[in-house]
């Protein structure tokens, strides 16, 4: 840490904060650096959890709003440990496990995300940042530049965008959106952890003299960078991380495995297309290994898994134009889905497109969040192996930089999916 330095950490869920970041924490504390910490949810739908903490079945409406007031209870206790106070703390309340779908689905004139066990469909909590506020994806973007505008950090630690986690990856997507919004009055560096990811860390359980190293697909290719905690900084880290007793009942080998000598950042290069006509390998994305689904994923689903990359993307003309390379051919019922969300300096995001291009046996669909575009014009070529995707910038809104990611699934199953990749397309590169 630096004078003059002042610490964001973004969590998706209570605890997420301890995990990813608890020795950097203490490190602000000790340094005398203003920290805040934003919880995007409440982590109110972790029924599992809940059961084993109350040994009993959580799950109506208002017994998952008192499991969220939990969770925000220890999130407070865990904080006085690292030595933060309460108001150090924000929580926005949004819905565990469905601010990916606001993300992919709920701008504009949608309708907003209904949370699948309270029921909710804004923010139900009265300590909440801003209780009411509605499950829409301007309604995140809102809050999260109004805090960053107000606090001006200079070092911001987020979740990595190729977390498995969907309330992790749609936290780094708010975020990036949230910092290109602002870029004229605040400059952060970026300090993306990874806490979702097949066999991570390893081993599992309780080391604290190991180091936590990055999964050997993330290795190469990602600038990491390694912050080194003392013993001290480890006593504590895992004394904060006991006031997280929900999560331990269901979860302690897995939680415990991130108490360890370092902590671990990391984020994927920017993919830069402006002045080239290619730009090949443009990232690997992040494949489910055999450990992730030996055990969750029937035979039949099992056989149908294969992986996923971003073979080569480019611009050609006044297109955008993606390859996407599967490790083997795609088996009956499998199907792919490719996002592209465009950003433009001058356009409020919340009116920009959003495109879903869904690929099956038959053809392909094209929406703007969950709307067809009748007439789109958007090719398609599908081999074996290879999927060609041509877009018309102009459909995308002529954007400044692209979000992409892509996805195969068999059903409503998911199979894999790339990270969501930063696409430069033209203007500043910010």
């Amino acid at each position: 840490m630096l004078p003059g330095d002042r610490l964001l950490i973004l969590a998706p869920h209570p605890d997420d904060e301890t995990i990813g970041c608890g020795g950097v924490i203490q490190q602000a504390v000790t340094s005398s650096v203003p920290v805040k910490v934003v919880y995007l949810t409440n982590g109110d739908s972790n029924e599992w959890s809940f059961m084993l903490y109350e040994r009993r079945p959580e799950v109506l409406p208002l017994q998952v709003e008192r499991m969220g007031s939990i969770r925000r209870s220890e999130a407070i206790r865990a904080a006085a440990v690292l030595g933060l106070s309460p108001e150090n703390l924000v929580f926005l309340g949004y819905p565990d496990f469905g601010t990916l779908n606001i993300w992919e689905s709920h701008w504009g004139n949608q309708a907003p995300f209904r949370a699948l066990l309270t029921r909710a469909t804004a923010v139900p909590y009265a300590d909440a940042f801003r209780p009411g506020a509605s499950y829409k994806g301007e309604e995140i973007l809102h809050d999260l530049t109004s805090i960053i505008e107000d606090f001006r950090p200079t070092k911001i630690c987020l979740p990595h965008p190729a977390d498995q986690n969907p309330d992790h990856l749609a936290f780094y997507l708010f975020t990036r959106v949230a910092l290109w919004d602002l870029r004229s009055t605040v400059q952060a560096e970026l300090f993306p952890y990874l806490t979702h990811y097949p066999a991570f860390p390893l081993p599992r359980g309780y080391f604290p003299q190991s180091p936590l190293r990055p999964p050997p697909e993330l290795a190469e290719g990602l600038d990491w960078v390694q912050f080194p905690l003392t013993q001290a900084m480890v006593d504590r880290k895992l004394a904060a991380l006991r006031e997280h007793r929900t999560q331990l009942a269901s979860s302690a080998s897995y939680l415990l495995s991130f108490v360890r000598r370092n902590e671990l950042f990391g984020d994927y290069p920017r993919v830069d297309l402006r002045g080239s006509a290619s730009l090949a390998d443009a990232g690997q994305a992040a494949p489910l290994s055999s450990a992730s689904a030996s055990t969750e994923m029937s035979e039949s689903l099992r056989a149908m898994l294969v992986g996923l990359e971003l073979r080569t993307i480019r611009i050609d003309g006044e297109d955008l134009v993606v390859t996407l390379h599967y490790s083997r051919p795609l088996a009956r019922g499998v199907a792919a889905s490719v996002y592209l969300f465009g950003y433009r300096k001058d356009r409020a995001f919340a009116t920009m497109p959003k495109l879903h291009i869904r690929i099956g046996e038959l053809g392909r669909d094209v929406l703007n969040q969950d709307r067809l575009i009748p007439g789109a014009r958007v090719e398609v070529k599908r081999g074996a192996r290879d999927t060609t995707i041509r877009v018309p910038l102009s459909l995308l809104g002529n954007p400044d930089k692209v979000l992409a990611s892509a996805r195969t699934y068999a059903g409503n199953v998911p199979l894999d999916r790339m990270s969501w990749r930063v696409l430069e397309v033209a203007g500043d590169s910010k």
